[in-house]
């Protein structure tokens, strides 16, 4: 990569004013769709029903803990609950009593032979149930229910239940799974068509399933559709469902309280009024940072995260949308730099952004202080820097009228897409559960890490391409692909979609144990290619705000559950 510094500055750039006369990119970014809807928000009615609500959690807790650790004996019994426990987003109170059910699971789930006389519904959970916390069992299991001529047996198909199951288990495979390959054709197949003809509420769980299985769903938002689904049932559980309700609201609570105070730092900083050509996406990052973290422990994390999130989309469009390449030379070795002195250097507008960069910085660097944790704050300014070079980088290549190779596009482009540094960032607030091996093993560029920061950067360019070419915008993957190989912008797009599928089968194989790290920092990162899939999918969901979004915030940060 070449060093900025030896790039030769023009005189104009040096100035600290930019001349008003200098024509500049604009991205028209439609403003915040949420006006005041939480710096307003009013906790003082909520505090008697929050306590309330909290001594109602803590003895149902006590009830579901019984209930789970009771349930050793019946192995489906188990299954079911803690597959339960997990979908009403409940799990993270009882990770120790799941943790020793799934070792008992494990010590009596056969994956090679026999078990023919199980369900298919029941193996396919435990092997799902198993392979999320990381055992690999094995795929072989499922040879059980082909017949002779080596095709699933026409019995599944009546077996709805048990073959929303089996599909759900398909998304765990690995590469090499051939069997998993045959099982998610198979099961994706007839569940279109019993979806037409069961009744609710399992027509509903085959539909939310094949629009997005559990592997790739937000934790929160799968919860909230899970609850009303499961108190539908009539075999559940009276006490876990009340706990799955108490606990959605009270999180809410906190939520609310975060992002009033989030507001209220944002309004502060006044962006809006002095960087009016930046996006406003306050409230859609705290969504995001919810999808990698939503419980309690995590709130300082979530604050912290969600403001560095904010910068960095002002510091995007700095580059993206705005600066002007001698500006953008300057402004990347300050940051490179990173000394307030540099303050003089830069435009106004640019100044502006440099002052809040630092101070947030300065903020954080005092939290992890108080917590002893000193040592992770040279790793988030680094993933800062990484990132103001990969931006610039693109933004030469803009200058240059240049599109580069796929190989070295991609090189910039898995950093430019910010994956790695937004999980610098979490890291920090993830407090004993992380140490400064997991810091460097982030900095090594592991496999689940790089699998991510791909499917990132091809379903962001997926969706934004046009967008971008109609601003005046750098070469895309799209673009690259296509000059490099010849093909058409769909042939480019299949082969993106091919990869993405194979990238998911890294993450998973990547859960494996032994681990490299943590499973909670494991989680994080599949966490964050969760909202990735939601708000990529089908378009950019963040820059352009729609119903997906909408709905999804709705959801999770403003409407209650009935209770």
């Amino acid at each position: 990569m070449e060093d900025i510094s030896l790039i030769q500055v023009s005189a104009e750039a040096q100035s600290q004013n930019p001349k008003p006369e200098v024509a500049r990119r604009t991205a028209n970014f439609h403003p915040s769709i949420w006006g005041d809807q939480f710096i307003n928000y009013d906790d003082s009615q909520d505090i008697i029903t929050q306590a309330h609500s909290q001594q109602q959690v803590d003895e149902l807790k006590k009830i579901v803990r019984e209930v789970l650790i009771t349930s050793a004996t019946d192995f489906s019994l188990q299954l079911k609950l803690v597959d339960a426990i997990q979908r009403l987003g409940v799990a993270y109170h009882f990770e120790r009593e799941i943790e020793k059910a799934l070792e008992r699971m494990h010590a009596t789930f056969d994956g090679d032979h026999g078990n023919d006389h199980v369900d298919v519904y029941n193996v396919a959970l435990g092997f799902r149930l198993l392979r999320q916390h990381g055992y690999n069992v094995s795929c072989a299991i499922f040879t059980n229910f082909k017949d002779k001529s080596s095709s699933f047996k026409e019995s599944l198909i009546d077996d709805v239940s048990g073959m929303l199951s089996f599909y759900e288990a398909t998304h765990l495979r690995v590469h090499g799974e051939d069997i998993l390959e045959e099982a998610l054709v198979f099961t994706t197949t007839h569940l279109g068509s019993a979806a037409t003809r069961v009744s609710n509420p399992l027509a509903t769980q085959i539909t939310q399933a094949l629009e997005r299985p559990l592997r790739k769903s937000l934790e929160r938002l799968s919860a909230r559709r899970y609850i009303s689904i499961y108190q539908e049932q009539a075999s559940h559980n009276v006490s876990l469902l009340k706990l799955a309700k108490l606990d959605f609201n009270l999180v809410q609570l906190l939520h609310k309280k975060e992002l009033q105070e989030i507001t209220r730092w944002w309004r502060a900083l006044d962006f809006e009024g002095k960087l009016p050509f930046a996006r406003d996406r306050m409230v859609e990052l705290y969504f995001w940072i919810v999808g990698v973290y939503f419980e309690p422990r995590y709130s300082v994390g979530r604050k912290i995260m969600t403001k560095a999130s904010v910068l960095l989309t002002i510091l995007d469009d700095i580059y993206d949308a705005f600066g002007t390449f001698e500006e953008l030379v300057v402004f990347t070795e300050a940051i490179d730099r990173w000394d307030v002195n540099c303050i003089d250097e830069l435009p106004e507008y640019m100044q502006t952004f440099y002052r809040a960069l630092l101070n947030l910085y300065n903020d954080i660097e005092a939290e992890m202080a108080k917590e002893g944790r000193s040592y992770r704050v040279p790793y988030a300014i680094q993933a800062m820097k990484d990132q103001a070079r990969s931006y610039f980088n693109e933004a030469r290549w803009l200058h240059e009228g240049r599109v580069p190779s796929m190989e070295e596009y991609m090189r910039v482009a898995t950093v430019s897409i910010s994956y790695t540094f937004l999980t610098t960032i979490y890291l920090l607030g993830m407090g004993d559960v992380v140490t400064k091996e997991a810091f460097e093993w982030l900095f090594t560029d592991p496999k689940i890490v790089r699998a991510a920061n791909t499917i990132f950067r091809l379903m962001n360019d997926i969706v934004s391409t046009n967008f971008e070419k109609e601003r005046g915008h750098a070469a895309s993957s799209v673009d690259c692909y296509m000059k490099q190989y010849g093909v058409s912008e769909q042939e480019t797009v299949d082969v993106f979609k091919k990869q993405i599928m194979d990238l998911w089968k890294d993450i998973n194989a990547e859960f494996f144990r032994p681990t490299s790290v943590s499973m909670h920092v494991l989680m994080r990162v599949l966490n964050l290619t969760r909202v990735v899939d939601l708000l990529y999918k089908k378009e950019d969901g963040f820059t352009h705000v729609g119903k997906v979004m909408k709905d999804s915030v709705a959801s999770i940060c403003i409407d209650p559950l009935p209770l």
